[in-house]
């Protein structure tokens, strides 16, 4: 399958999906009432999937790779929030065991992105050069 956009990453579309699992949840009470965590545990949700965008954006595998590194600590952020939100009794075990495998699936797919991406010989496109003759 060609990549031509972001929104054609399997990784990206999981952390769509994710980030509205954790929209979902954090909309139900008592989560709901804990204004600060609810945000925290949805910013780190939504930095996933926007650092794997902006990251593909930027046209070259090493910004891409830097990107895909913060969007894989984000990933590991949301996660250890579960727990918290476990802890908290705002979840019950079986969603904290969802999170938990959601989120593990989506850190060893973003790592092995990242994995590719250091041992390709393709650079993204900043970095072919412009040929400017007619």
């Amino acid at each position: 399958m060609k990549v031509e956009k972001f929104e054609d990453l399997e990784i990206w579309k999981e952390a769509r999906a994710l980030n509205k699992f954790i929209f979902e949840l954090t909309e139900k009470e008592p989560f709901c009432k804990d204004y600060k965590f609810k945000e925290q545990i949805r910013t780190s949700a939504g930095s996933i999937m926007d650092n794997i965008a902006e990251g593909f954006e930027r046209d070259g595998n090493k910004e891409f790779v830097q990107f895909l590194s913060i969007s894989k600590g984000s990933c590991g952020e949301c996660r250890s929030q579960s727990y918290r939100a476990f802890d908290s009794e705002y979840i019950k075990e079986d969603t904290l065991r969802e999170l938990i495998s959601l989120t593990s699936t989506l850190n060893r797919k973003i790592s092995s992105l990242m994995f590719y991406l250091r041992k390709s010989d393709f650079k993204g496109s900043k970095y072919k050069p412009l040929n400017l003759e007619p």
